[in-house]
């Protein structure tokens, strides 16, 4: 498209004009990044510091989330991805993270919806930690695997 064409000339004119060292995060960032980016990165690294676990959500908070890493690698740790950005580089981006994203619904709003849509989720899972019953404790038997079962019992 028309639009994607106009980013990538304008990211290839900014690279070849600053010349940042992409092997220096912070000269990345300096030199193509934003304020934004800068501030996002930020909350990464101070989530990871302080142990609190931060939502990537979406196409420019995992670039943010990127630089942070770069940074400070054990920032991967506290970072959750909620979901790929339909973005053509967003699933590059959680790899280059290796994150995997928990929703995939083709979202490129850019408004915090992933972040949003994967609280619920987030709830659900600490509910059935903290509430489900153990099998032992609602006197379930155990599985049996009937296929293994059945293969003993052919070569008797």
């Amino acid at each position: 498209t028309k639009g994607l064409i106009r980013k990538g000339e304008a990211i290839r004119r900014g690279i070849a004009v600053n010349r940042p060292d992409a092997g220096d995060p912070l000269d990345v960032l300096a030199k193509v990044g934003g304020l934004d980016l800068a501030g996002i990165a930020g909350a990464f690294l101070g989530g990871a510091s302080a142990g609190v676990p931060v939502i990537i959500d979406g196409f420019i908070s995992a670039a943010a989330a990127l630089v942070a890493v770069r940074l400070c690698p054990v920032c991967a740790d506290y970072m959750l991805a909620s979901h790929v950005s339909a973005e053509p580089a967003g699933q590059m981006l959680l790899d280059a993270l290796g994150h995997r994203a928990i929703l995939h619904a083709g979202m490129c709003l850019g408004e915090g919806t992933g972040a949003v849509a994967l609280f619920p989720v987030l709830d659900m899972g600490l509910a059935v930690y903290e509430q489900m019953s153990s099998f032992s404790d609602i006197k379930v038997e155990p599985y049996t695997d009937f296929k293994k079962e059945e293969a003993l019992c052919s070569h008797s």
